[in-house]
């Protein structure tokens, strides 16, 4: 139900942009996020934002250089990451949740998730 794409080979201090469509309205959307996980990794929050205002959320380690939007009509979340680094290199997972919950950091908190698109940042 949630197709990504936008994920490629760049070299450091590059840009990319990824994007996650719910492909089939069956659900409500309370929130979408990103997660990625490197080899070797658990898989780590990235960023999120709720659907019915205007709350964005964001992991330290990408604060400033990424940036979530959403476009509602579409039911479409992008990822832009700018000034990207060697070590944002790692699959990156597109997630939707029909329910509030507190947390929008861990991945038990959403329900649905995306097939992955490979990230790589050369040095």
């Amino acid at each position: 139900q949630l197709v990504e794409s936008g994920g490629g080979l760049v070299q450091a201090g590059g840009s990319l942009r990824l994007s996650c469509a719910a492909s089939e309205r069956t659900f409500s959307i309370n929130a979408m996020g990103w997660f990625r996980q490197a080899p070797g990794r658990e898989r780590e929050f990235v960023s999120a934002i709720n659907w019915g205002g205007s709350s964005t959320y964001y992991a330290d380690s990408v604060k400033g250089r990424f940036t979530i939007s959403r476009d509602n009509v579409k039911n479409t979340v992008f990822l832009q990451m700018n000034s990207l680094k060697p070590e944002d290199t790692a699959v990156y997972y597109c997630a939707a949740r029909e329910l509030y919950r507190r947390s929008y950091y861990s991945p038990t908190s959403y329900d649905y998730w995306g097939q992955g698109t490979q990230v790589t940042v050369s040095s």
